[in-house]
């Protein structure tokens, strides 16, 4: 299993890549367009995605937040980080 250092900086680079406007957060339209380029494009996935991993509900992806996402799902941030 990887170290929580490297899971935690694969998380950072995932979440500055996501972050295309560099303000701290990801919003539904970075995380639509972060996910066609990884291959999905369906707007209903995209939903469902941000729903998943906003924990707190206003509409955006915070850093932590895509931690506990990967922690809980190890599996799938791997294949993203694969894909990055």
């Amino acid at each position: 299993m990887a170290d929580e250092a490297q899971i935690k900086a694969d998380c950072e680079r995932i979440f500055k890549r996501f972050d295309a406007n560099g303000d701290g957060k990801i919003s539904l339209a970075e995380l639509g367009n972060a996910l066609k380029e990884l291959g999905s494009s369906s707007q209903d996935e995209v939903k469902r995605r941000m729903a998943e991993i906003d924990l707190d509900g206003d509409g955006f992806i915070s850093l932590e937040e895509l931690f506990d996402f990967q922690r809980a799902n190890p599996d799938l941030m791997k294949i993203v980080v694969k894909k990055l």
